[in-house]
Formats: C-alpha cells, sequence, structure tokens
C-alpha cells in the first residue's frame, strides 16, 4: 500500500508561498489581497460610468453618487425587451438560391451592394436586425435625496474583496458618514445602512425616496403598475414586457409568454408626501413612486428585483420592512460567498497594476454571471436608458460572446464556463433550423448573431457577415476545452458531446460539397472552407475574393475536428460515429495550407485570407489565429514556425476596438507579449469604474482621422473584457497543449506567485518565482491523468509525490498519477 502523502505539512516546512513583501496565499489570502484592490472615487460619481458596479451573476447594479444624493441603476441577464421581428422567411430562401445568384454577379464590381438584386436582397434580410428589439432592458433606478445643507457626498469606494460600497459623506457636524451598500448573492436584493466610521447606526440624513422606470420604456408597452405603502416605507412599480411585436400584440389581452419584472424600494422608516416651493414660486406636490423619509432615526433600507413570466411575477405587492438581523445574516452569507469564490485562485504579482487588472476583472465576472440565470450579452447586467442596447447587447458569436469566458479555465473557475455552456445549448434548436433549411445540410450552424429569446430562424441572414463559417467552430470550443481542464467525462458525454458532433457534421458536410473541391478555380484536390468571411474584414466579395480558406476557419475547424476524433476515442462511440469519423480523417488529410505572404520588412508571415497583401489593418487579429483560438501553434511549434509566428507577430496591425484582450493573449502564448505596452493599453481603455472598454488604436482600417476614438466607452460596461485575468494566467503558466509551461513570458527580474491555475488535463499548479529563480512547484492531480511539465531546472532538481522522492533526469517530467495526488517540485 502507498503511503499517503501530506502536501500541507510539506508547504509549511518548505515554506511555501512565503514573501517578506505579500501576504502568502492560502484558502483566504487572495479575498485579502482583492480588499487591497479596492475602487476608491474622491468625489460625486455623477456618470453611470463613475459609478460602483455591485452584482450577484443575475442582477446588476450600479451606485452612482451626486451632490445632492445617491443614484442607483438596476439590470438584470434575465430581463430584456422579448420581442423579435422574424419577417421574410421565404424572401431570405436558401444557401444554394442565394450563393447561385452571387455567383453570377460580375466579379469587376468593387462591392456586392453595387448590385441592383444583392443591394435589395441585403436591406431585405437586414430587416429583421434593424428593429430596436430584442435587448436588455434596464429594471429602473432608485434614488435617495438629501439636502445639501445637511450633508455633503465625498465619493465612495468599492471593496472587491466582498462587493461592499461605501459612499462617504459629511454630516451637518462634519462628522464622517457612510452608506454602506451590497447584493445578496443568492436573491436578487440590494440592501444599504447609514452608519458612523465605527459601523455604528447613525440618525437619518436622507430627505426623500424615488424610485423611476426606465426613460426608454417603449410607449407601446403596457403602461407600468406603480404600488406606495407610505406606512411601509415601499414604493414599487411593476412592468410587463411584451412577447410579441407592436402590430400584432394586444396590449388588453396580452400573450402568455409575456415577462414582467418588479422593482421594489422598501425602508425601514415610513413614507409620507411633501411639497415645497418650486423655483418659479408655485407649489409642487411630490408625484407618484417619491415620497419623503421621517428623520432622527437610523435607516436601512432595501430594494428588490422580481422577473420572470408575467403570470409569475405577483401582480399584488408584497414589502418586508428592512432589519438588522435580515441585514446581517445577507452581509454575512456575502461575505462566505466572496471567500468561497477568491479560494479558488490566487495570484500574488511584484507588479501592483497587474495583480490589480486580475483581481478587479475576476471581481467583476462574478458580479456579471452565473449558472442559472441567463447568459450575459455584450454589457452584462448593468444598464440605463440606452446603455446597454448597442447591437441589441446582444451575442455575437465571432470572439465577443466567447472571450469572457477564455479566463474561466486557467482561473479555476470552471462554474463560470457553465453560462457558456448553457447559452450554446440554447442555441441547437435555431442552429439546426438553420442547417437543415437554409443550408440544406446535416447538423447545426451556428449563428452570427443570437439573443436569449425565442428564435425560429437566422437573427443575421446576411451574407456578408452572416456566412462567417469559423463560428459554428468557434461556438463549440468552449465545451472542449472545458472537458480539457476538467477531464470531467460526464460532462463530455452529457453536454458537449451532442454540440461538438453537429457542428462537425455542419462542417465535414459543407466542405464535401462539389463547389469547396472540384472546378477551376482549386488547382489541387483539397477539401476548402468556401465561401466563407474572415470576421471584420471585407465581407462577401465579387467573385468570391478573399472568401475562401480564411485563417480563423482553417484553424477552428482544425481545432473542432481533432477535438472530435479524441472526443470519439474517450467515450468509445466509433460504432455510431465511425462514418464521420472516417469523413473527418479524410479532410485532415487534404487540409489547406494556412494563407501566407511575403513582407519586404518582416519576411514570410502569416495572413488572414488567400490574395491578401501584408499590409491590412485587422479589426480582430486574424493572422495569428492559429496560435489562439485555433491553438495548432505556439512555443510547442518547431524553429521555423516560430520564426514565421514572430515575423505576423511584429507585421500585423490592429485597428483596436476588438484587441485588448485578444491579440495580447495571442502573444502571451508564443512568449512575445512586452507587459509593458499591455498595460499602456489596458490604462487606456480603463473608465472610471475600473473596467476597460474597447477603444480604437489606429486609423488605415475602417476608422478614419475624425473617428472618436473613445466612442464605444459610452455604449455600455464590455463584458468581453473581464477577460483581461487570462492574459496575466498565460504569462505565468500555459498548458493548452497539454504540457505545461512555468513564467513562458514573465520578466525573471519580477518576483510572481501563483496558486492553483488550472492546467489541461485536472491539473491545479501552484508555483513561486523569487529573486530571478523558480523556488518551489506544486501541483494537484484532479483526476489523475499524465502529468507533463517543462522542468523549470532542467536536468536539475527533485521531484516528490506519494512514492517518494526523486531526482529530476529529463528536460520534461512526464509521470503518470492517481486522482487526488499532490507532486512538489524543488530546485
Amino acid at each position: 500500500m502507498k503511503k499517503p502523502f501530506l502536501l500541507l505539512p510539506v508547504l509549511c516546512f518548505l515554506g511555501f508561498f512565503c514573501n517578506n513583501d505579500k501576504p502568502p496565499i492560502n484558502d483566504l489570502s487572495s479575498f485579502n489581497l482583492a480588499k487591497k484592490h479596492t475602487l476608491h472615487y474622491d468625489k460625486p460619481a455623477v456618470d453611470f460610468f463613475e459609478g460602483a458596479l455591485l452584482g450577484n451573476g443575475g442582477m446588476g447594479v450600479v451606485v452612482t453618487t451626486r451632490p445632492d444624493g445617491v443614484m442607483l441603476y438596476f439590470g438584470h441577464n434575465n430581463v430584456w425587451d422579448i420581442r423579435i421581428a422574424e419577417k421574410n422567411k421565404k424572401e431570405i430562401g436558401t444557401f444554394d438560391y442565394v450563393f447561385g445568384k452571387v455567383s453570377k454577379i460580375s466579379d469587376t464590381l468593387k462591392v456586392l451592394t453595387d448590385d441592383p438584386w444583392y443591394k435589395k436582397y441585403s436591406a431585405m434580410a437586414q430587416e429583421n436586425y434593424r428593429q430596436p428589439y430584442p435587448r436588455p432592458f434596464p429594471c429602473g433606478s432608485v434614488l435617495l435625496g438629501f439636502d445639501r445643507r445637511d450633508a455633503e457626498l465625498l465619493g465612495h469606494s468599492l471593496n472587491i474583496s466582498n462587493g461592499l460600497c461605501e459612499v462617504y459623506l459629511l454630516d451637518a457636524d462634519k462628522k464622517k458618514i457612510k452608506l454602506q451598500l451590497f447584493t445578496d448573492m443568492q436573491e436578487d436584493k440590494l440592501w444599504m445602512q447609514l452608519v458612523d466610521d465605527e459601523g455604528k447606526k447613525v440618525p437619518n440624513i436622507f430627505k426623500r425616496m424615488k424610485v423611476m422606470p426606465d426613460p426608454s420604456t417603449p410607449s407601446e408597452f403596457p403602461k407600468y403598475a406603480s404600488d406606495e405603502s407610505l406606512n411601509d416605507g415601499t414604493l414599487s412599480f411593476r412592468q410587463v414586457l411584451p412577447y410579441q411585436e407592436p402590430d400584432v400584440y394586444d396590449v388588453q389581452k396580452g400573450h402568455p409568454k409575456d415577462k414582467a419584472f418588479r422593482l421594489t424600494a422598501t425602508s425601514n422608516l415610513p413614507l409620507t408626501k411633501t411639497s415645497r416651493i418650486n423655483w418659479d414660486g408655485n407649489n409642487e406636490e411630490m408625484q407618484n413612486l417619491e415620497a419623503a423619509l421621517e428623520e432622527g432615526n437610523e435607516f436601512m433600507a432595501s430594494v428588490s428585483l422580481t422577473e420572470g413570466l408575467n403570470t409569475e411575477v405577483p401582480v399584488e405587492l408584497h414589502s418586508q420592512k428592512p432589519d438588522a438581523a435580515s441585514y446581517s445574516k445577507s452581509r454575512i452569507a456575502a461575505d462566505e460567498s466572496w471567500k468561497t469564490y477568491w479560494a479558488k485562485s490566487g495570484v500574488s504579482l511584484s507588479d501592483d497594476f497587474l495583480e490589480e487588472i486580475w483581481y478587479r476583472n475576476l471581481y467583476f465576472f462574478n458580479c456579471a454571471a452565473k449558472d442559472g440565470v441567463t447568459t450575459p450579452g455584450l454589457f452584462a447586467n448593468w444598464s440605463y436608458n440606452k446603455i446597454g442596447t448597442a447591437w441589441h447587447g446582444d451575442y455575437h458569436m465571432n470572439y465577443n460572446t466567447q472571450q469572457p469566458f477564455w479566463m474561466t479555465f486557467s482561473s479555476n473557475h470552471l462554474e463560470k464556463n457553465i453560462p457558456y455552456v448553457n447559452l450554446i445549448e440554447s442555441l441547437m434548436d435555431v442552429s439546426r433550423i438553420w442547417a437543415r433549411d437554409y443550408y440544406k445540410l446535416p447538423g447545426a450552424y451556428f449563428p452570427h448573431s443570437a439573443y436569449p429569446v425565442d428564435m425560429t430562424m437566422n437573427p443575421y441572414p446576411v451574407p456578408h457577415w452572416g456566412w462567417e463559417i469559423c463560428e459554428t467552430p468557434w461556438s463549440v470550443q468552449g465545451l472542449w476545452w472545458h472537458y480539457l481542464y476538467s477531464a470531467d467525462t460526464v460532462f463530455l458525454k452529457t453536454r458537449a458531446y451532442t454540440p461538438i458532433k453537429e457542428a462537425v457534421e455542419f462542417l465535414v458536410a459543407y466542405m464535401k460539397r462539389p463547389e469547396a473541391r472540384c472546378g477551376a478555380r482549386w488547382k489541387d484536390n483539397k477539401y476548402h472552407i468556401f465561401p466563407t468571411i474572415p470576421p471584420e474584414l471585407y465581407a462577401l466579395r465579387p467573385g468570391f475574393k478573399y472568401n475562401y480558406d480564411c485563417t480563423v476557419d482553417l484553424t477552428l475547424t482544425k481545432f473542432v475536428f481533432k477535438a472530435f476524433e479524441e472526443m470519439v476515442a474517450v467515450l468509445k462511440t466509433e460504432a455510431t460515429d465511425q462514418a464521420i469519423l472516417n469523413d473527418v480523417k479524410d479532410i485532415l488529410a487534404n487540409f489547406p495550407d494556412y494563407p501566407t505572404a511575403i513582407s519586404k520588412k518582416y519576411g514570410e508571415v502569416l495572413v488572414s485570407v488567400p490574395e491578401e497583401h501584408d499590409q491590412v489593418v485587422y479589426n480582430v487579429p486574424s493572422p495569428l489565429m492559429t496560435v489562439f483560438p485555433g491553438e495548432d501553434h505556439g512555443l510547442h511549434s518547431d524553429d521555423t514556425t516560430k520564426q514565421l509566428l514572430k515575423n505576423t507577430f511584429y507585421n500585423q496591425q490592429n485597428e483596436g476596438g476588438n484587441d485588448l484582450v485578444f491579440i495580447n493573449l495571442q502573444a502571451a502564448r508564443i512568449g512575445l507579449l512586452d507587459v509593458e505596452r499591455f498595460k499602456r493599453q489596458v490604462k487606456y481603455s480603463l473608465l472610471p469604474n475600473g473596467t476597460a472598454t474597447d477603444k480604437v488604436m489606429q486609423v488605415h482600417g475602417r476608422y478614419k482621422d475624425h473617428t472618436k476614438y473613445d466612442y464605444m466607452g459610452a455604449m455600455g460596461i464590455w463584458f468581453e473584457n473581464f477577460a483581461l485575468p487570462v492574459v496575466i494566467n498565460e504569462c505565468l503558466m500555459q498548458s493548452y497543449n497539454g504540457t505545461i509551461r512555468l513564467f513562458p513570458n514573465w520578466d525573471k527580474a519580477k518576483d510572481a506567485q501563483f496558486q492553483n491555475l488550472r492546467a489541461v488535463g485536472a491539473f491545479l499548479v501552484s508555483a513561486t518565482l523569487k529573486g530571478g529563480e523558480i523556488r518551489q512547484v506544486s501541483i494537484h492531480s484532479e483526476k489523475g491523468g499524465t502529468l507533463k511539465i517543462v522542468s523549470p531546472w532542467g536536468k536539475k532538481g527533485t521531484l516528490s509525490n506519494e512514492d517518494g522522492s526523486k531526482k529530476i533526469e529529463s528536460e520534461i517530467i512526464e509521470i503518470k498519477t492517481s486522482p487526488g495526488e499532490n507532486i512538489i517540485l524543488e530546485p
């Protein structure tokens, strides 16, 4: 019998993670490190993007302040304007119909829309998307107002370790007081109380409370119902969200699938209606949903959000006065929830800004997404008026939707990838319908844009973007990564197998079409991806120039084909999958090469599509898609390929707007990330609330010299950029091809520590770099797979596990592990 290997005593003996400058990383130290990166704002935060972001993964709250009050904006991932336009189904026709028409258009035209038929067809195909719905629907606002003669607002802070926001004020006696606010992590409720610097209750300073439905509420919606229970301190409104478009919806009868929400603000103090003499000398009475708060007593309040089907959201007002016991219970539970979250992993870096980026964005992500609610769209669960509604706030399946979830794997937050898995499962029906009815092919074709509402057709069937083939393998990639990092065969069988298989079925059928292999266009016997569109570039072109074998299509198709092969082997489904498996092997054996061009300055470089020159300014970093997300190239590549990647990296031009995480992650994967330059780009993109927006970087692509470089900043809180921690993770550790590499893109002169970063194969890895050397490495094997790791010290050092200790004798350590086994590497 093997002797049990006790990890913690050994780590303590080794002084694991000892550092005089940083607290040691243990089960709760990430909680403490996160607190260090509290956000501070030392003046009124009147703008939506200056406010503190709170959330529980479903409900989101923006806490803004002004010289005379505190304004709270509410949103929820589940609350959408669910109406959808699905007109012109017959007119859209089929892929073969459109392909045949486009094939006959002269290749001498500059753009396809110069052809009258295609211009008209394109306009018709876009008609549904031009409607303002579906979109995230803001859930209203709550104002707490005070008299500036009684109090002065100083600013606020947001403790990201536990989600506690404190608004700082001076009372009439110049004593510091603060309004504490936080979201319950299970229930959609915001709590708040007024206390002094020591946390003791103080007399109420707020004069009035007001609840406001969102100003962007469409006039054709049923009128909101307002409720006031002044003695109970409650103001509330209830809004119905119609299921049907205005031309068919009966406001009086409604529809069985209508949804609704109710926002209810309740104070522990009774409310009264008061009047005042306004600026023109006339008496002004408090209107509906506004009331005065009683003075003198302690202040506590809660705001709850109820949402769901119209038949499920109570019509009758139910309110419960907030009390100290309930507040305390929710606060304790929230602290425990955040401690559990932070205990998953941690970093302690000598670079404070990188550490700040890591913790703050993990905080934002936890506020924005969780299992059991709708997957966040472009702007997650924070919205007001038109903020958060650009591009419908929808799912764009050519990077925007996938990107935020990239950080869930290495950060050891697999539970946060489940919302993405849920989304893909929810899109299966419409994806199958589109493959069957539009393409007349088997499997599933994932749409370019999608919504969390009932869909029976592709919401954006316009060929010039809707024909991006890469979006189908890209959509299912996150399911395969979930398996790779978890080694969870139950997940693979029950949740990943079907979407991956059906994506492969479509791709195989698409590549085996005669048009994609036969004819004068092709001078080889390979299977081509044709037609297709490079993401955000060229669109569909006359003569289909730039519309075949895009780098992103090739690399992601190859990725999902290889994943399918491995999945079949793991699940032993050869008997049922042999035919499709044979097709996959045949196509991979006759697969097109990645397109390249010659740069005068850098030599041979990868480009996004055949026939392309080397001076293109890209919107998304297409040339290095083979590195990421394709994972076909990287630090594991041969020297010739590495030189090609290096040439490509230094040659490429990117206009910004979509590259803050993407391009820097690619650079880290090949060890070429300039970390200081990365930090400068992040700082350039930061908003006052601590989140990073998308900002323009250069012209000569789609942007012009008069372009407002920060035009996307006011659109909303960009959920996609919460993935910033993954860039730092990849600098500290990489495992994408099954071999772990430590500190592959990190300046060894800078101390760094990390604990429980997750590696492919379900390994949790911890390491310390101090004084220019890697001191200790510990690895926990969850599932007992084969561990492969590049030795930090070459053929030196020792390895200790449950079998004892032995010398390291090879550059790459490879051992079979047992489930739950712990391994220690020492220099």
